[in-house]
């Protein structure tokens, strides 16, 4: 009896001792990103890939996308930061990646990079060494998204041409209706407003010759644009010079204007907050019929393995998983944005139309090619727009600006 005692509590002490290194062998990643409002969706897919692999937790982490870059980078400057990171791509990217923050990735610790194209990969790709440094997670679009409601309701069509856009604005207008809900007080806006409503008018062989050096940002076809912005301007949201991002899109939501030129990742936060909206999405207005109507589209940004993680085998697996067309599927249909992984199936109509107006796409220029120097391309046109649209300077004058600012690094605008 007292052997059978003795063996019942070596058993209960060794059960005790194999508890115990199970809990220690549980391994909890950290995973950081600014996408607030996508928390939900992330820690529902956290769930999932906890269930797959049931010796690691993750936990996620969200701050203000004004600020997470200064906060990420200053963390992982300290040698800290989270173990996987919801990293920005092109300039942005490399600011984190030149340092050697990031663990390069390759087709050997993470064969589902094989599932992206070339040009998602290029986007979180460091340009001195030719390495890929994240997993692309999303493309975005720049065009108009508009209220169905209130266009059926005063019978107008979708405007394909800019007279006609000017037009549907004024029908608008004279009906106490205000067109577009957009504001300019929040800088970074009057990129993605340029994006969206002057894409087809500047076209595939503007930024063909600005890229080349053929031309420049003080060309006629940009400052021609320019000026069509600043004629359309007068239908933005009223005193819209004063009006911040925020404010731009509560007015949307609440149905008090027919249409946002913005990115397309606006379309499920709208829907979050207002359900009852009938949404739908136009590309940007081209000049003349004959002319090929065109959205701005650029990839969004990767996920990232911190280089000096202890977890890197952990936080390698949750990578890949969020590479694979299972993962891009559940986010492209539950976010509305469009993941670039092949093979996965879109079933939101609205999304549906963003990937096909994307068949047809220019890029959004000045984040794609012009964010990896100071004064970024992207600060520039913001600043400058933002001072046109207030009526502090010209058309010329912006283009000018904007100009002076990229020649003091981009060679081919210093011959």
């Amino acid at each position: 009896m007292k052997l059978t005692r003795r063996i019942l509590m070596g058993a209960a002490a060794a059960g005790f001792l194999l508890s115990g290194t199970a809990a220690m062998a549980q391994t909890e990643l950290t995973f950081w990103s600014w996408r607030q409002e996508d928390k939900a969706f992330y820690q529902d897919i956290i769930k999932k890939f906890q269930a797959a692999e049931p010796g690691i937790t993750v936990k996620f982490e969200t701050y203000a996308p004004e600020n997470y870059q200064t906060i990420l980078s200053t963390a992982l400057a300290a040698g800290r930061g989270p173990d996987v990171i919801q990293v920005r791509a092109y300039g942005n990217l490399e600011t984190i990646a030149t340092p050697g923050y990031l663990l390069a990735l390759d087709k050997q610790n993470v064969p589902e990079l094989a599932n992206f194209p070339e040009a998602a990969l290029a986007a979180e790709t460091l340009r001195s060494d030719g390495k890929v440094y994240a997993v692309p997670f999303a493309m975005q679009a720049q065009l108009v998204v508009y209220n169905k409601k209130i266009f059926k309701d005063n019978g107008l069509n979708p405007p394909k041409t800019w007279d006609e856009m000017m037009a549907l604005a004024q029908a608008l207008k004279a009906k106490n209706i205000n067109p577009f809900s957009n504001g300019t007080a929040t800088a970074w806006q009057n990129e993605t407003i340029v994006g969206g409503l002057l894409s087809s008018m500047l076209g595939k062989d503007f930024e063909a010759d600005i890229v080349s050096g053929e031309a420049n940002f003080t060309d006629p076809r940009f400052v021609s644009a320019l000026a069509k912005l600043k004629d359309i301007s007068q239908y933005f949201a009223p005193n819209f010079t004063g009006v911040d991002y925020p404010s731009s899109q509560q007015l949307f939501v609440a149905g008090r204007a027919a249409m946002f030129a913005g990115g397309s990742y606006e379309v499920a936060n709208f829907k979050n907050q207002n359900p009852t909206l009938d949404l739908g999405v136009f590309p940007a207005p081209i000049m003349k019929a004959g002319d090929q109507a065109l959205i701005a589209t650029y990839y969004d940004g990767g996920y990232a393995v911190n280089a000096k993680s202890e977890k890197k085998d952990a936080a390698l697996k949750f990578v890949r998983f969020l590479a694979t067309p299972e993962y891009g599927t559940a986010f492209t249909n539950t976010l509305k944005n469009l993941s670039p992984i092949k093979g996965i199936k879109i079933e939101d109509p609205i999304t549906q139309d963003v990937a096909k107006l994307a068949e047809n796409s220019m890029s959004y220029l000045m984040l794609v090619r012009f964010r990896y120097q100071e004064p970024s391309g992207s600060v520039l046109l913001q600043s400058n727009v933002q001072k046109m649209l207030a009526g502090q300077q010209t058309p010329e004058q912006a283009a000018a600006e904007i100009n002076k600012g990229i020649a003091t690094y981009y060679k081919p605008f210093q011959k």
